[in-house]
């Protein structure tokens, strides 16, 4: 028994959203994680917990507060819904917003740690040399943060796909919607359609593994060159 019409769907939606919150993590965590890495604010403890608290927090537990939050009685409900722009739950839309919070520190985290991991000398050295501060960020930070932004974007991009509970409280079983492929496992089991659940489930084993094996041969090289 191969992959359905319905498991190619959900997987193509799993690809777009994990790509699609990716990019946007990237663009999110990386003033936030150059943030953390530079202050000495009081607030910086705070704001790293927050952060980190889909480490801690049950993905059940995020995806309600999102539901509540997103939704037509909720804050930002009502303010999509003043914009014209509807509400978020139950919707693509509304997956993405789920999975930028729910995928946030396995992109900030890697990316604060490169740039801790620069130390101030190059920085100063760019002072010197009267870089700006944005020229120093851009040409010096961001270069030798590379490493950090590869993690980075990798481990968002693996665990948004193998979200499981935040995108089903969000976003529900909507077929072409926001079925992802872990929803689709799910419905093959209530089903007890297990060679499909084995085909899609397999091919989330495989994937977590080369995932892990890049990172690995990532560290190794990284490790050799130093």
């Amino acid at each position: 028994m191969s992959l359905t019409s319905a498991d190619f769907a959900a997987i193509w939606l799993t690809l777009q959203l994990a790509s699609l919150t990716t990019v946007l993590l990237l663009v999110i965590g990386t003033p936030i994680a150059w943030w953390l890495a530079r202050t000495r604010s009081r607030l910086k403890g705070p704001v790293a917990a927050v952060v980190a608290l889909p480490l801690v927090l049950p993905p059940t537990v995020i995806g309600f507060y999102l539901l509540i939050t997103l939704g037509p009685h909720g804050f930002i409900g009502q303010l999509t819904q003043s914009l014209g722009l509807g509400i978020l739950p139950f919707s693509f839309a509304g997956l993405v917003v789920g999975s930028v919070f729910y995928s946030m520190p396995f992109v900030v985290q890697p990316i604060q740690n490169a740039f801790e991991a620069i130390g101030e000398r190059p920085l100063e050295v760019a002072a010197t040399l009267r870089a700006s501060p944005l020229d120093t960020f851009f040409s010096v930070a961001l270069p030798m943060a590379r490493p950090g932004f590869l993690t980075a974007a990798i481990l968002g991009f693996a665990h948004t796909i193998g979200e499981f509970g935040v995108v089903l409280m969000i976003g529900g079983n909507i077929p072409d919607k926001t079925r992802v492929v872990s929803v689709q496992i799910f419905d093959h089991v209530e089903a007890m359609e297990y060679a499909q659940a084995h085909w899609l489930a397999g091919g989330m084993l495989v994937f977590s593994f080369v995932i892990l094996l890049v990172l690995q041969a990532k560290g190794r090289t990284k490790a050799v060159v130093r």
